[in-house]
């Protein structure tokens, strides 16, 4: 029991005394002078005070940067290695600014990593050259990103870059273009100088004829100076003009008011930039040694040609470190080493030729925007409104093309220009012949004239303008020039690219082919693409009456109507009870059902029109009657149901159901189809895999423009045209014979065009979102897309199907055939008549010379026997005589 005690008495007097060896990390640094040392030292303490981890403690080394670099690299030879650095951090030499070029040269071989404050050139961001340098300031070349987001702000698109032509300005030319192209920014002119001549009003002379007013200016201090001076001369630095300049240039004492520089805040800082390099070392090694073990040591001298292993991993840890509170700011690196989110201020000369802070830029506590302008700021000229950025001419030449109802022409009348149709505005437009060069001389008016004059008064964008109609007029497709090789760009486009018109006021499709090479607003009017084509209707002919049943069922029908008659006549010709009465009959019944009364009421009954006599008397007659005239009833009713139905299907309909009929999919010679030459329309088809045969099948049946391919679909040269919606919708209402077919396809907008980066194109972008906002491009609209959709063409088309001439013809010929037949039956009656009365006469004349010989005859027999009786009494008479 005592043992135990003892052990445990032992063991915890000794427990105390194993204490672990932390890891020593000696950090290495060459300054600018002994204060900058002390910092140094101080900062380093820091580390261990409180301790930023117990099991790591940080040593520190200095030396005095020499301005031999020879010299510099001898010193971290003798004294820096022999201390066995694990980090370096360089500055500069007191007595200059040369970089550190040599201590990054002698540390890289051995793979110490490096950390810059001072150093800026664009040089120490190659990987390859100087592969463990890191900085905590940014390169000059990073001053791009802010005229980068200035440019963003003050809307500019289109500028002038001046640079130098060594190293540092080829590095900030190739980052601008890095950061401009994703943006749309257009460098329409770079400048490039050699430093440390006395005159360059060579160069700037450019400056003059270009269209940009906006100035990028990368020079050092000297440079820049020169550069002043001279574009002073050349009127280069007053009103209209933007300079943009880097922090060297700004610092020229003859640096002109208005012109906006960048300022690196704590740029200079030496102290901050100490702290806060040590800071980031010292965290980046806490995280190192927790992670991994670090197996070698650094080279102690540079005899030494060992390469050190854990070097590049220091790199990528002290790279990976971010510091948040540090006195500069948040303190990270980016991909090559250079500071990444460094803060600059945005300085602006003003009236008074003071500096004064207009803005930031750079990540700042709390986060906000990148760009943060806070202030008023003066321009060139000392006014304080923002230029436009370009040469403006308030004057502007537009090009358009006749195109129904947007540009509708005609001519003037003694030179003036009338007002004619439903719009407000009529402007003069003169078009020159391309082939023949003769100007004449139009009036334009329509859609676009009116959106043109809206657009371009003074509560919009405010410039006045000049028509022309496009020369070929063609509204702009990239074609071959001559069968060569060469393409370039017909129509209003063409024209618009050869600066021979400063805008494209037209109903101009905006397409990916255009957009490549100009400007487009936003859309003025949306549309699609739709089919015309001419109404076809149904041949009428004189038999159309009788289309609602077939041929068969009417022979049918005509058939069963003499079958019935002759069966009622039978029936009731030998019924007990039937009307038939014997020709000997003395009777005194009324006249029995010949086989002529029969038809008639068969007929009648059919027809559905009176019958007044000759009806069946016979049960067994009326029976078969009765039924007859349910057949009837069903026949009637269903001719009645088909003629409308006919009526219906008469209609004038569209030959073609869309897109996607099968006479545009697979075509043949006897259905034409196209579009307009060199059009927007071409170009889709152009563009689309699946339309590829449509587009190979109109291409040769193109026409020139949109009023030609009409006219030939109302001629029948063309069965089908393809074109905008708006101009075809316009058409088929005043057309009755023309009709849209099928669904809207292949839709799209309809822009005002620009040349690239133009500075009207955001002005007049928004005046047209505010006409649309206001209603006026409705109103457009109503006026003259739909103001004739007021015509009986609707009306007509949802009219109730009606009978015409052409429908009941036959009705009216086979009436007039009843007639012709009557009149010619009338005279066969008189002449069977006359034959008959002849007869007649002949049998009665017969009959009296029959009649008088027989009187004759009985007269004499009546006289004979008379004579007879006379004689035989006076015989008698002469007895008696005698006798008595």
């Amino acid at each position: 029991m005592k043992m135990h005690c003892v052990i445990l008495v032992i063991t915890a007097l000794t427990v105390p005394c194993v204490v672990a060896v932390p890891k020593v990390i000696t950090i290495g640094a060459a300054l600018s002078s002994e204060r900058n040392e002390d910092i140094f030292h101080a900062a380093v303490a820091g580390l261990n005070n409180p301790p930023l981890d117990p099991n790591v403690y940080f040593n520190s080394t200095a030396i005095p940067m020499d301005s031999n670099p020879i010299r510099s690299a001898l010193d971290v030879c003798d004294k820096l290695l022999p201390q066995r650095v694990f980090t370096v951090i360089a500055s500069h030499p007191n007595s200059s600014d040369q970089s550190p070029i040599s201590v990054s040269y002698t540390c890289g071989f051995y793979q110490i990593p490096v950390i810059g404050i001072a150093a800026r050139d664009s040089a120490f961001s190659d990987q390859v050259v100087h592969s463990t340098f890191l900085r905590t300031v940014p390169p000059l070349f990073q001053q791009a990103n802010v005229w980068i987001a200035l440019l963003q702000y003050f809307e500019w698109s289109q500028v002038i870059l001046i640079h130098s032509s060594d190293e540092e300005g080829r590095a900030i030319l190739s980052q601008f273009q890095t950061l401009a192209e994703p943006l749309n920014i257009k460098l329409e002119k770079t400048i490039k100088y050699t430093p440390g001549e006395r005159n360059y009003s060579g160069q700037l002379s450019q400056i003059i004829k270009a269209q940009s007013r906006v100035v990028l200016l990368s020079a050092t201090l000297e440079d820049a100076e020169t550069i002043f001076d001279d574009s002073g001369n050349l009127g280069l630095i007053g009103e209209d003009f933007a300079w943009l300049v880097t922090e060297q240039a700004f610092d020229a004492f003859n640096a002109p008011v208005g012109i906006l520089g960048v300022h690196l805040i704590n740029g200079t800082n030496e102290e901050a930039h100490i702290r806060d390099s040590v800071s980031v070392i010292g965290h980046a090694f806490v995280r190192l040694l927790k992670d991994r073990n670090i197996t070698d040591d650094p080279p102690a001298q540079c005899k030494d040609m060992k390469t050190w292993r854990d070097g590049p991993t220091i790199v990528k840890y002290i790279q990976s470190t971010r510091l948040e509170n540090g006195v500069t700011g948040v303190v990270t690196f980016n991909e090559v080493g250079d500071r990444s989110n460094p803060v600059y201020e945005i300085q602006n000369i003003n009236q008074y030729d003071k500096t004064v802070a207009i803005g930031f830029y750079g990540d700042t506590k709390p986060i906000v925007e990148p760009l943060r302008m806070d202030n008023q700021i003066t321009w060139p000229g000392g006014v304080m409104t923002k230029p436009k950025g370009q040469k403006l001419s308030r004057n502007l030449t537009i090009v358009t093309i006749a195109e129904k109802p947007f540009v509708e022409t005609h001519l003037p009348v003694n030179g003036v220009c009338e007002k004619k149709g439903p719009g407000k505005e009529v402007f003069h437009c003169l078009h020159e012949n391309s082939t023949t060069g003769k100007v004449t001389e139009y009036c334009c008016t329509g859609y676009c004239m009116d959106m043109l004059a809206a657009i371009a008064s003074a509560d919009q964008v405010n410039f006045t303008f000049t028509i022309h109609l496009s020369r070929d007029g063609l509204y702009g497709s990239f074609e071959r020039v001559n069968g060569t090789k060469e393409r370039q760009w017909n129509g209003m486009v063409g024209e618009l690219l050869k600066k021979q018109a400063d805008m494209i006021v037209a109903p101009l499709t905006i397409n990916p082919e255009r957009a490549k090479f100009i400007d487009f607003t936003k859309p003025f009017k949306y549309q699609g693409l739709t089919i015309l084509v001419k109404k076809t209707r149904k041949d009428s002919s004189l038999g159309s009456f009788l289309q609602p049943f077939q041929d068969t069922l009417w022979i049918l029908v005509g058939l069963s109507v003499h079958v019935v008659a002759l069966v009622l006549y039978l029936l009731d010709r030998f019924s007990p009870f039937g009307r038939f009465k014997l020709a000997k009959s003395d009777e005194t019944e009324e006249d029995a059902l010949n086989l002529s009364s029969a038809m008639w009421f068969s007929w009648g009954v059919l027809l559905n029109s009176g019958i007044g006599e000759g009806t069946p008397r016979s049960f067994s007659a009326r029976v078969l009657g009765m039924v007859w005239a349910g057949f009837a009833m069903i026949i009637v009713a269903s001719y009645t149901a088909n003629l409308a139905a006919f009526l219906v299907l008469d209609r004038p309909e569209t030959p073609i159901s869309g897109i996607d009929d099968p006479r545009l999919r697979n075509p043949n010679d006897k259905f034409k189809y196209g579009t307009v030459k060199g059009s927007a329309v071409e170009m889709y088809f152009k563009r689309q895999v699946e339309l590829s045969t449509m587009y190979r099948t109109m291409e040769d049946k193109n026409a020139p423009d949109a009023s030609t391919a009409i006219d030939r679909v109302r001629t029948g040269d063309l069965q089908a045209f393809i074109w905008d919606s708006p101009r075809l919708d316009y058409e088929a209402a005043r057309d009755c014979d023309l009709v849209t077919a099928g669904e809207l396809f292949g839709r799209s907008g309809l822009g005002i065009g620009l040349l690239k980066n133009s500075p009207w194109t955001h002005a007049v972008s928004l005046a047209i979102l505010s006409l649309h906002e206001s209603g006026f491009m409705e109103e457009l609209d109503n006026v003259w897309i739909l103001a004739e959709s007021s015509s009986d063409c609707e009306l007509r088309d949802l009219a109730p199907a009606t009978l015409g001439l052409t429908n009941m013809a036959g009705v009216f010929m086979m009436v007039a055939g009843g007639i012709v037949a009557g009149v010619c039956l009338i005279f066969v009656e008189i002449g069977y008549k006359r034959h008959r009365g002849l007869k007649d006469k002949e049998l009665e004349l017969a009959r009296n010379a029959a009649d008088r010989w027989r009187g004759n005859i009985e007269k004499r027999r009546k006289l004979r026997e008379t004579w007879q009786i006379l004689h035989r009494l006076k015989k008698s008479k002469d007895a008696d005589i005698v006798y008595l």
